[in-house]
C-alpha cells in the first residue's frame, strides 16, 4: 500500500475541515477517498467541490462495505463515536476517531476490545498531545526531575463559547446529542493531557458541576473537581465556558519544586535539595529550601492548526510504516473516566471512587436523555469555521 485511502464519516464543522486538507493532499501517504453523511445538501457540496474521484455515501456502513477505503476518520456527534468505530473494525478498517472517545466508558471499553481483536491501527484526535509545552512537562515528570508528585492544579477557563456556538447545531449541548458539555466537548483535551502527563489516575474525587449556568443549555458549563491519588497527591480541576477573559494555567508541584505552564511558557522552580531532605536536615525553625527559577525554552512546532495535521500524519505513518502512535486509541477512555466521574459525583452528590460504577453512570445518563425537554431555537443552525479550533 503506497497511500492509505481515508473515508471521512460526518461532514459537519470538524468533518469538513478534515476533508479539505485531506483533499488538498496535505497528509503525506494519505488520500481522501470517500465521504459519508445523511445530509443531502452536504453530499451535493461534496460532489461539486471534491470531484468524482471522491466517493459519496449517505450512510457510513455503506462506505465501510464498499471497498473504497482502508481507514475511516470519524467526525460525528459524540454518542456515535464508539459504535461507528466498532462497526469499522468489523469491516477490517483502520480507525482515527475525533475526540472524545465516546460519551460513557462502558461503550468505549467495548470499542477498545473491538480494536484489540481487529489488529488494526486505532488512534484518537487528541491533538493537544502534539503541543511541545505538554510534551516537555511529561518528559520532566517522567524523568523524575520534579520528584514525587504532590499536587496538580489546572484552571482552564479559556474555553469561552457564546450562545451562537451552541445554536450552530441541534445536537450541541444536549444529553442526547453530546452526552455532556464542557467536560465532554472542550475540556476533554485537558482531561486527556492531565492523566497522560501525570502518568497516573486518581483513586477518588468529589466534583461540583453546574448545568446551564451561563448559557441556555442543559449540560454542564461550569465545573470544579477535587481529586486524590494513591501516592497521596491531590488535584484540582476548574473549567467553564462562561468566563472572559479566561485562564489556562497548569501547576504541578513535587518533592523537587514546581512547574507552571501559562501563557505559552514553561517555568520550573527547582529546589537544590528535595523538600523531604531539607525538612529532615534543617534545624533553623523558619526557613525553606533554596529554589532556582528556570524558564525552559520550548521550540514551537509552527502548527497553526493545533496539531490536527500531526495526528492524521502520524496515523497514516502508523498504517504504512508502523510508526508508534502519538495517541493510541485505547487511551481515549482515560480522560472519559475522569469526566464521567465528575458528572457522577455531582449527580449522586457524593464521592466517587475509581474505577467508577459504569452501569450506574449509564443509568443516570439515560435518565437525563429520556427526561430532556430541551429544544433549540428554530432556524439557528449555521456552519462554524473550525480552521483554528482545537476542539
Amino acid at each position: 500500500m503506497q497511500k492509505i485511502r481515508i473515508g471521512v464519516i460526518g461532514m459537519g464543522n470538524m468533518g469538513t475541515y478534515h476533508i479539505q486538507y485531506l483533499h488538498n493532499g496535505e497528509i503525506e501517504g494519505a488520500m481522501l477517498a470517500a465521504v459519508s453523511d445523511p445530509n443531502e445538501a452536504r453530499l451535493r457540496w461534496s460532489k461539486e467541490h471534491l470531484g468524482e474521484q471522491v466517493h459519496t455515501f449517505d450512510n457510513a456502513e455503506a462506505m465501510m462495505a464498499s471497498g473504497s477505503v482502508d481507514a475511516v476518520l470519524i467526525a460525528v456527534p459524540h454518542l456515535e463515536h464508539a459504535n461507528l468505530a466498532i462497526k469499522a473494525f468489523s469491516y477490517g478498517l483502520h480507525v482515527l476517531c475525533e475526540k472524545p472517545a465516546g460519551v460513557y466508558t462502558k461503550n468505549v471499553r467495548q470499542m477498545n476490545e473491538a480494536a484489540a481483536a481487529s489488529g488494526k491501527v486505532f488512534s484518537m484526535m487528541f491533538n493537544e498531545r502534539t503541543n511541545p509545552l505538554y510534551q516537555k512537562l511529561k518528559e520532566l515528570i517522567g524523568s523524575g526531575e520534579l520528584g514525587e508528585l504532590k499536587r496538580s492544579i489546572w484552571i482552564v477557563t479559556n474555553w469561552y463559547r457564546s450562545q451562537s456556538y451552541y445554536n450552530s447545531g441541534s445536537w450541541r449541548a444536549t444529553w442526547a446529542g453530546e452526552g455532556g458539555g464542557v467536560l465532554i466537548n472542550q475540556a476533554t483535551h485537558q482531561l486527556d493531557l492531565w492523566q497522560w502527563i501525570m502518568g497516573m489516575m486518581p483513586t477518588r474525587m468529589r466534583a461540583f458541576c453546574s448545568f446551564g449556568k451561563y448559557r441556555n443549555i442543559e449540560v454542564e458549563d461550569d465545573v470544579t473537581a477535587y481529586l486524590e491519588f494513591d501516592n497521596g497527591a491531590t488535584g484540582l480541576f476548574v473549567t467553564t465556558i462562561g468566563e472572559a477573559p479566561g485562564t489556562n494555567r497548569l501547576e504541578v508541584s513535587g518533592d523537587r519544586g514546581k512547574i507552571v505552564i501559562e501563557d505559552g511558557k514553561l517555568t520550573f522552580w527547582r529546589l537544590t535539595v528535595s523538600e523531604a531532605q531539607f525538612n529532615q536536615e534543617y534545624k533553623g525553625g523558619f526557613g525553606s529550601p533554596e529554589c532556582r527559577k528556570y524558564e525552559i525554552p520550548i521550540k514551537a512546532d509552527g502548527n497553526e492548526f493545533g496539531g490536527h495535521h500531526a495526528i492524521v500524519q502520524n496515523f497514516a505513518d502508523a498504517v504504512l510504516k508502523g510508526t508508534p502512535l502519538i495517541v493510541p486509541g485505547e487511551e481515549g477512555i482515560n480522560g472519559l473516566i475522569l469526566s464521567n466521574a465528575m458528572l457522577l459525583s455531582t449527580w449522586t452528590d457524593n464521592w466517587v471512587h475509581l474505577p467508577i460504577d459504569e452501569d450506574l453512570y449509564l443509568d443516570k445518563l439515560q435518565e437525563r436523555i429520556q427526561q430532556s425537554t430541551f429544544i433549540k431555537p428554530a432556524k439557528t443552525a449555521v456552519t462554524v469555521d473550525m480552521s483554528s479550533s482545537k476542539s
